[in-house]
Formats: structure tokens, sequence, C-alpha cells
């Protein structure tokens, strides 16, 4: 029989065994200030609870009831919203998931995007949208988007696709190409379609091989691509004024006339004298361009002959009185509201207004009277204005002239015309300019120094040239006294106590400005800090950098460092005029903002019928956001017209090379500009001497991880063609040397980075 085990002895009565160590309390976290709060939600990439501002800020019991009340204030205060009963985000933050719609790209071909729901005060954020993945469909502009949205910086978010669930462009411009069961595709001629579109069987219209056409987009997609009929027939890409036509089709430039428009501006007639003030024996002169078809300011100096102002001078800016045509309401002013502007290709021009007013009654022919607003003022020797005046007048220009033979007279050539307007009328307004220059200097005005390229059209409307268009003092002179005109408007409206439509251009963003100082600070040189900028600091650097390697570098730097010019009601100056207000005043054949400049004149000094209407003035808001955005429409539009005019003429010199300059630096490439025709094209980061390039987005450049070699905005490269696609007005490059075959890949994966010790 086996023995139990033995008993555990147990412990005397006195013994206790030692208790655990108690845990000290933790200490209260002290409450967070408000721009604690505030930093840690805007630090957050969604929307952020009280729960999780407790766990972050380690608060309990009744710290929670401080938090709730802080973050009642922050709401009261605007610096949050509550987006749900108990999320709260950063004003300007959009929903973690959203629908988008595609309105754009930016400079750097990037495709941007704004919410479709946008309920809070100011503008929506700018959304960056990523590509599809592959195999998915390919996002055209006017697409809705479903996508996750993920903030990226304060005001700028990335949304990354899930799928279309909208297609808004209704119609497409493109390239036919039949195929052989009887469908067809087109090609779309914007480069912001990156898909075709099918053509269903007996859709085509009778389209051939390369024909332009205008085709309605049919809803659903056949073989994951968009279909579409033909609805026009435009004629070969490539022929005779083709060009322009892709660009208007594209932009969805406004292209045809109403008919009341149309009828109202053949009905108008010459306007009489009446109370207007008899300018008929003033020598007034237009001096334009060779190819200019209206003439809409004229201008006239003589040397002041008030004897308290020595070597001042008196000059007049007389402009087409278009508010005497186009009243407040009508169809004209329907038309030309909805236009903006004029916009101009190298082989024509689509008017803000119809031909029988902007190249009839509106433009000041020579030897014809014609009606117009006028401002007179006068200025002292060094160029500061003394005193100004806006009057109504009827007037008959002396002379059509041109820059050529304005500046030719001026430096001993004159014409059998010009011979008698030297001395009484060039001579003068050249005076008058070097004093208007001189208060220029003083001032500080932005003086950049960007070629302009011109394409020259030959009789038959095909491409003939490329060329950089001539820059002569009598364009400087024509420029300084329309800024001065345009000042004198904006004064009057303001001591007026009218509504004023400026032109305004703000200063330079923080952001940009250390963008800039990163590429400045590789080239040894400073942009001031921390004081007030002027654009006589800009200039400093341009001079320094000028007959320099670097010169074209440091003026493209500059230029995208600058805010975008605007209209607004709201002054907030311009920056690069270095002007405290001004409002255009001296084109309103083709600006809107100009009628609207006009008209407030009008009403304001009393000047007759055509005024402003009282109503107006709260709508200014509205109009300066629509006429900013047919500008920037229209200069887009011109854009791709030189775009593909360039590359129809480079089109038959694929494989040869070229000496050009870095125009852009992006993750995905190198943009080149071409000395001489100025062309841009691309140069992909996939034909890159092999290695893997990191972006360096402040410094603008790529830079090898292996090789160290970097690609820098504005440097000189030699590049040869590799293709010039004129359906998109697109070419792509290859660095020189590199043969005609195929590139160089990019490594799929980037090189591991070694790790320090």
């Amino acid at each position: 029989m086996s023995k139990p085990p033995p008993k555990t002895p147990k412990a005397p009565k006195s013994i206790k065994p030692p208790k655990a160590a108690a845990r000290p309390a933790p200490r209260p976290a002290p409450i967070p200030s408000k721009q604690d709060i505030l930093d840690f939600i805007r630090a957050q990439p969604g929307r952020v609870g009280k729960r999780e501002l407790a766990r972050a800020f380690r608060l309990r019991g009744d710290d929670r009831i401080d938090l709730k009340a802080i973050l009642r204030e922050l709401e009261g205060d605007g610096a949050v919203r509550r987006d749900q009963p108990r999320r709260f985000s950063p004003p300007g933050t959009l929903p973690e998931t959203g629908v988008v719609e595609v309105i754009g790209t930016d400079s750097d071909g990037e495709l941007l995007a704004r919410p479709v729901v946008w309920e809070q005060e100011g503008r929506p954020p700018r959304i960056f949208l990523a590509p599809f993945r592959p195999g998915q469909p390919a996002v055209g502009i006017g697409d809705k988007v479903l996508c996750r949205l993920r903030r990226m910086r304060d005001d700028t978010f990335e949304g990354r696709p899930i799928k279309i669930v909208g297609e808004a462009r209704a119609r497409v411009l493109g390239v036919f190409e039949p195929l052989p069961d009887g469908s067809g595709r087109i090609r779309p001629t914007s480069r912001r379609e990156k898909a075709d579109y099918m053509v269903p069987k007996g859709e085509g219209g009778g389209a051939e091989t390369g024909e332009l056409v205008l085709a309605d987009i049919l809803p659903g997609r056949l073989y994951g691509l968009r279909q579409a009929v033909v609805k026009e027939r435009l004629g070969p890409l490539g022929g005779p004024r083709s060009i322009s036509l892709v660009a208007i089709h594209t932009n969805d430039i406004p292209f045809d006339f109403p008919r009341e428009a149309l009828a109202q501006a053949a009905a108008a007639g010459p306007a009489p004298l009446g109370a207007r003030t008899d300018l008929r024996k003033v020598p007034l002169i237009t001096i334009d361009g060779e190819d200019a078809r209206d003439f809409d300011d004229a201008v006239w100096a003589e040397a002041d002959t008030d004897p308290g102002n020595p070597g001042g001078w008196h000059c007049l800016v007389a402009i087409a009185d278009v508010s005497w045509y186009v009243r407040p309401g009508d169809a004209l002013d329907r038309e030309a509201f909805k236009r903006g502007n004029s916009v101009y290709f190298p082989d024509r021009v689509v008017p803000m207004l119809p031909e029988d007013l902007s190249n009839g009654w509106c433009s000041l022919k020579p030897a014809e009277e014609r009606p117009c607003l006028a401002v007179e003022f006068w200025i002292d020797r060094d160029g500061h204005k003394r005193r100004h005046r806006f009057l109504r007048g009827l007037m008959r220009s002396a002379a059509r002239l041109t820059y050529a033979r304005v500046q030719a007279a001026r430096d001993g050539q004159p014409d059998d015309e010009t011979v008698p307007l030297t001395d009484p009328v060039i001579a003068p307004l050249y005076g008058a300019w070097e004093a208007l220059g001189r208060a220029r200097k003083q001032r500080g005005v932005l003086e950049l120094d960007l070629p302009e390229r011109k394409v020259v059209m030959d009789a038959e409307g095909r491409v003939a040239g490329v060329v950089e268009r001539e820059r002569f003092d009598s364009h400087r002179l024509i420029e300084d006294f329309m800024i001065a005109a345009n000042v004198c408007s904006a004064e009057t409206l303001e001591k007026q106590g009218q509504p004023c439509m400026y032109r305004v251009h703000d200063q330079p963003s923080a952001e940009k400005l250390d963008g800039l100082r990163e590429v400045l600070r590789g080239l040894d040189l400073k942009l001031a800090k921390g004081q007030v900028l002027k654009p006589e600091h800009f200039n400093r650097i341009l001079s320094a950098v000028a007959e320099t390697p670097h010169a074209s570098l440091v003026n493209e730097v500059i230029l995208r460092s600058q805010a975008q010019a605007a209209y607004s009601p709201e002054n907030l100056g311009h920056f690069g005029l270095g002007l405290a207000r001004y409002a255009h005043f001296t084109s309103p054949i083709r600006r809107y903002a100009d009628l609207l400049v006009h008209r407030a004149l009008v009403a304001g000094l009393g000047l007759g019928e055509g005024g402003l209407p009282a109503d107006a003035v709260g709508q200014y808001e509205e109009w300066g956001q629509h006429i900013s955005a047919t500008e920037r429409r229209a200069s887009t539009a011109e854009r791709e017209a030189v775009d593909r005019a360039v590359t129809l003429f480079l089109a038959d010199r694929v494989g040869d090379e070229f000496i050009g300059r870095v125009s852009g630096v992006t993750r995905f490439g190198l943009f080149v500009t071409l000395d001489g025709s100025g062309a841009d094209g691309l140069v992909p980061i996939s034909s890159l001497p092999d290695d893997y390039y990191d972006h360096d987005e402040a410094r603008h450049c790529l830079i090898g991880r292996r090789s160290r070699k970097s690609y820098q905005l504005g440097q000189l490269i030699e590049v040869s063609l590799r293709e010039a696609n004129v359906l998109t007005g697109s070419m792509v490059f290859g660095l020189a040397g590199q043969g005609p075959g195929r590139a160089p890949r990019r490594p799929s994966s980037p090189p591991p980075r070694r790790r320090g010790r």
C-alpha cells in the first residue's frame, strides 16, 4: 500500500506572502491647447474623432469634457468642421472616397480634377488624378470618376481612381481610321484623351482614312473602348487651316455667332458727334502688327506747353467705343460674355465680336470717323503722372502703322507714308515713352526675357516656318502708353465709387518662393528672405545671370514662381508691373473685361448711353471668375495650335538632331524646348542612361541614384527627334547619340539604398 504524498507545510500565521509592488498612478496629461489640437487634425490623412484625440493626448475622465469644449470653440471659429456627428477635419477637407470630375491637365501633363459636390465656402482644393491600373479604361476630360482621396498638402489631394461613373464629354474630335470589318476607330486630337473611340459599322459617315471628323459619343463601351458616331467630316489632318480647327473644337471655343447677334452687328452705323469731344483734327495713329485686322487703340503725344512742367508731356490714348454698340443684355453682349475674349491662331482669329464691328465700326481705320473713349494725361520729365481726364470723343486716325515701320522711321529710315509723320507725331511719342520708361524703372517692373514663337503661314494656309517674333522699342512704347491708360481707368473708377474689374497679379506664394530659392542656391544666387519682395529683387538676379549659360534657366524658374494674373473686383494690385491698382481699358474689341471698365467709366462720369447698369455690382465676382476662365481657355487653345503647327513643320525631320534646353522636369521625364523653332517635346525617363532617377521637385531636376548624373531645368542638351505626332501636336525626343533604335529602358524597380552606420 503506497504512502500518501507528504503535505506541504503551512506558513506560520505571522508570516504573509509579499504583495506585488503597486504601479504608480499615471500622471494626468496636460490639456492640449487649441493649436495643438488643430495641428494634430491637420496632420492626419483623414477625419479625426474625439476618441483619436483623447488617445493621442492621453486624456481621461473630466479632461474629455474640456476636449469637447475646445472642439466646440474651434468649430465656432471655423478652424475645423464637423463632417459627421463625432468626426472633425480642417476646412477644405474632402471625404476619403468621393466622385470627382476631370477638368484638365497641369503644365506637367498630370490630370486635374475637382469634387462634384462641394458645399464649403471658398474654392474646392485641387485634385491630382493618379492613372488607372493597367487594363482599366483611360480617363478623359469631363469624365466623372469615383476615387479614394488622400491629402497631399493643405490645398491639394491625390485621387486614386476606382471606376468611371459618368462620361460627360458629348463630342470628340479626331482622325478616322476604317477597319476591315466596316467599323472604324477615332484617334482623339486632344493629348488629354488617352484612348481611341470605336465607330460601329455604318456609323462612319463616309469618312476616309486620315480624315478629321467630329463625332458624337455613344453610351456604353465596346471591347473596353468608348463608342462614337461620325457627324461631320472636316477634311484631312494637316490640311490648310486644320490646325486652328482642331484647337477650336478641342477646347470648346464658341465659333459661330447666333443670327440675332450677326443681325445686330450688321445694323450698326456711324455714331453721331452729339455731346462727344471732337478729336478729328488730332493726328492720332494706330500701331499694330503686320497681320492685324482690327485697330482698337490710337496714340498721340506732344511736349507740354505748361511752363510749370518743363520737359513734360501731354498724351492721348483713344480706344474704340465698343460700349456704344454693345449694350448690357443685348444679343451681342450675351455672346461677347460667353466668349470672354478673342482667340488668336496662326491662320485665323475667332473674334469676341462679329466682323461687322471688330473689323468695321469698332476698328479705328485711317481717314474714317470712329467713336472712341479716350484718356488724356500729363506726365513730367520723369514719367510721373500729374493729372488725367476721360472723354467720349469722335476721332479720325491719321495713319495705320506697324511696329516695324514706326521703328524704321525712328531709326532714320522712314518710308513715303511715315516721312511727314516722323517729326510731328512719331518723335514726340518716343519722347513721352522715354519719360514713361524712367518711371517704370523707378517703380520696378519684372523684366523677364522670354522669346516668343511666331508661325509663318503661306498663301494656302500651310506652315511655312517658325521664327522668333521680333521685338522693337515701338512694341514697348505702345505697352507703356496702354499701361498708363489702364492705371488712369482704375484710379478714376475708385474715385467715382464705381465697380472696377481689376487686372490683378498677386505676390508669389511662400511655397513657390522656397522652391525658387532652392534652385538659385545651386547657382550661388540669393533671393532676399524675411522682407517684402518687389520685382526689383528678381530683376537684380536676372541682371546677374544675363549673358550667362544660366540666363534661360533663371528666367524660366522666376516665371514659374509667379502667381497667375486674373480678373477680380477685389484689388490685389499688380505685382509684376509694380502697380497698386490696374484695370484693363485698352482692348474692348477683344476682351470683355475692358468692355466692363468702359461701361463703368461711362456711368460714373455721366458720358451718355451704354453705361454699366446699377444692379451689376453683385455679379462682378462671378463675372471675374468667368472671364478669367475664358482667358485661360484661349491661352490653352492658342498654345496647342502653335504646338501642332510646329510639329507639322518638323514631322519630316524625324531622326535629326537638335540643340535645346530643358524647359520642364517631371517624374516621368524631361520637357525640352528646341533653339530656334521653340518646339517642345518630351524626353521620357525610360530613355535616359540606364539608372534609376529621382525627381527633385524643389531643385527642378532628375538625379541618377548610381551615376549621380543630373538633368536640370534650363540645362542645354542635344536631342534627336524620335516621334512627331501631328494628331496631338506632341513630340518625343531622345538624347543624341543613342541612335534610332529602342532607347535604354528604366529599371523596373529601384536599386536598394545602402544603409549608413
